[in-house]
């Protein structure tokens, strides 16, 4: 006779769903999963990275193809949530498909098949009469499929309370989310720990909750029915955060065969929030105009540098794994001398990937490389300064080709992005993109990206400062989900009425350039000796500058003596008034000219009178 009696509260489930990457246990949860244990010593937490299943099950490169693209991965489970909808859905899966060689030829029957069984396995073997409450993380991709295990749980277990949360829930759309599926009882707005260990002590304490519980970050139907206001919060001092908990997800990956099995790389947390949009929430929003990325957060905070080296040497030495991702917007640049540091007093040969900002110094970069890092996503964005400006970066084109000069230099692998098609760009931004798009040409491409809207970015708060006429949910969200659902919720993807078509027709140029820069990089680094395109030779009273072409010989160029040292004196981008300081034998009817010509042959770089020299040295 089948029972949904529950225990008291001394055993909480936390689940994350696909798609994830699956190669990375999932720090939320993990990091849930720790936190609880510091404040309740007697509670079990199992944490369950049930992605990781579905990957071993579906393959690996399905997956992973399927989890970097948003209405693929929304529509598997929602085939699953709304079988009725299962022709339309999965003419989004193929639409959105075709293009990708991996994935052209999946059926999609079979992959929902797949997906079914070991969903439905997992639920239906896991004791969930055993847990007081049952946690779901949601972030980018995640929506449709803990939608689907957590309606399949409640139907097995009506008594059981279940809580959703993460970066992927929007506050406002709570009180809608809880109306739409009854089977949720709880929402967490914002950062988790406090709110869910709060709730945790809570039904310790109330066996048989009533009403709506006194917890600030926490939404319910009491709570939506009496119209109480959505509040956050979160901890003061991230010092207080132990490291995260990633044994369930190695415990996991020990029970795959052989032909299963990877390495993993570690989710790590330097700091939450952004430095950059710091004030986001407590005033005028100062940061990017197409970010949402810290609408779970309020404000900013950094845990010490100490803290950091200790949890990176704890947790790479206990899962004997020496690739570290950190999951931060921006790496603090203030602390960073000290982070990379003290991670390269460590003496661990890390693989390390953060996010930075373009404005980050070339010394710093160097203390980075020398710590482990291997790869960095730079704030990028554009190749347009007056675009830039557009976007609130807080930074010019000649800042970004600095770091991405400094990036080809030192090795490190740029993965960085520029958006097209931002709202109220023009053709002068165009213009200005092609331009520039000829001097990096002897860097690491970086890829294209269309803009997005997203829920509570400033250009979604503000539509009409940015020429949009309306905003609402993305028209995907109206196949895989019903009517009464898209009406009801405010999914984090958004769409808008405005110049969506001009735009695409605007930035049609830009993307075939890249599309020829990504070519001829690739071409030009083809062979054994793999030197930069761009590249000088020092000989001490002369420079000799080498531009690798494609099936002819390269062009050299000779500079001597002050032609050498003022190419030099820029290989930080330096203004014609410093340039003159630091020569004020010349001229500027001597340096005005020479400049001009390093410009014209691609040498150098010039933008409002400053000037950057592009070679890279090949001595490093």
């Amino acid at each position: 006779m089948k029972t949904d009696r529950l225990t008291s509260c001394k055993s909480v489930a936390l689940v994350s769903t696909p798609w994830p990457l699956y190669s990375r246990p999932s720090i939320q949860i993990a990091a849930l999963k720790a936190y609880l244990r510091s404040q309740y010593p007697d509670l079990t937490v199992e944490a369950y990275h049930i992605y990781l299943k579905v990957a071993q099950t579906i393959g690996y490169k399905v997956y992973h193809e399927v989890s970097e693209r948003t209405w693929l991965a929304e529509t598997v489970y929602a085939a699953l949530l709304y079988p009725k909808r299962f022709e339309s859905i999965k003419k989004l899966f193929c639409r959105g498909s075709r293009e990708n060689p991996h994935l052209r030829k999946v059926e999609f029957e079979k992959l929902i098949r797949q997906v079914q069984m070991v969903s439905n396995s997992f639920i239906d073997h896991t004791q969930w009469r055993n847990f007081r409450l049952a946690g779901f993380s949601v972030c980018l991709c995640q929506l449709t499929s803990a939608l689907y295990f957590i309606r399949r749980i409640k139907a097995k277990y009506p008594r059981l309370p279940i809580v959703i949360g993460g970066s992927g829930l929007s506050a406002d759309a709570s009180a809608n989310l809880i109306a739409a599926f009854p089977e949720i009882d709880f929402v967490i707005t914002g950062e988790g720990e406090l709110p869910l260990s709060r709730l945790v002590g809570y039904l310790r304490d109330t066996p048989i909750p009533q009403g709506h519980p006194p917890i600030s970050g926490v939404v319910s139907a009491p709570s939506v029915k009496n119209n109480y206001p959505v509040t956050l919060s979160q901890l003061d001092d991230l010092s207080r955060l132990p490291p995260p908990d990633y044994g369930d997800y190695f415990d996991l990956l020990k029970t795959f065969n052989a032909r299963h099995h990877f390495f993993p790389t570690l989710p790590m947390e330097i700091s939450r929030g952004c430095w950059w949009g710091k004030n986001s929430r407590k005033g005028k929003h100062t940061g990017c105009a197409f970010c949402n990325l810290n609408l779970q957060w309020d404000g900013y905070r950094v845990k010490s540098p100490d803290q950091i080296v200790k949890e990176v040497d704890h947790l790479t030495t206990k899962h004997k794994s020496l690739s570290v991702a950190f999951m931060d917007n921006l790496v603090p640049l203030r602390q960073s001398a000290k982070i990379f540091g003290g991670l390269s007093e460590l003496n661990k040969d890390f693989h390390i990937f953060c996010e930075i900002r373009a404005t980050t110094p070339r010394p710093v970069l160097v203390d980075m490389k020398r710590a482990g890092v291997r790869e960095i996503q730079i704030g990028i964005e554009a190749l347009s300064t007056r675009l830039l400006k557009k976007l609130k970066k807080g930074t010019t084109t000649i800042q970004n080709l600095e770091i991405m000069k400094n990036c080809e230099e030192l090795g490190l692998r740029n993965s960085s992005n520029l958006i097209s098609q931002f709202p109220g760009s023009d053709s002068e931004d165009v213009a200005e993109t092609l331009r520039n798009l000829a001097f990096v040409l002897s860097f690491r491409p970086i890829r294209m990206v269309d803009f997005w809207l997203g829920i509570g970015s400033p250009v979604w708060q503000n539509p009409q400062a940015y020429g949009l006429q309306s905003v609402y949910n993305h028209y995907n969200w109206n196949i895989i989900f019903p009517p009464q659902i898209t009406r009801s919720i405010g999914f984090m993807i958004q769409s808008y009425r405005g110049d969506l078509v001009r735009q695409k027709k605007l930035w049609n140029p830009v993307k075939q350039k890249v599309r020829d820069w990504e070519k001829k990089y690739a071409e030009r680094h083809k062979g054994s000796e793999s030197l930069p395109i761009l590249s000088y030779r020092d000989g001490r009273d002369f420079l000799i500058i080498k531009q690798k072409q494609l099936k002819v010989e390269p062009i050299t160029h000779r500079l001597l003596d002050t032609s050498r040292e003022i190419y030099l004196f820029c290989v930080r981008h330096r203004s014609l008034q410093s340039i003159h300081h630091r020569f004020p034998h010349l001229g500027e009817e001597k340096v005005r000219p020479f400049l001009k010509l390093m410009v014209e042959k691609k040498l150098m770089f010039e933008e409002n009178d400053r000037y950057l020299s592009l070679a890279v040295p090949i001595r490093r």
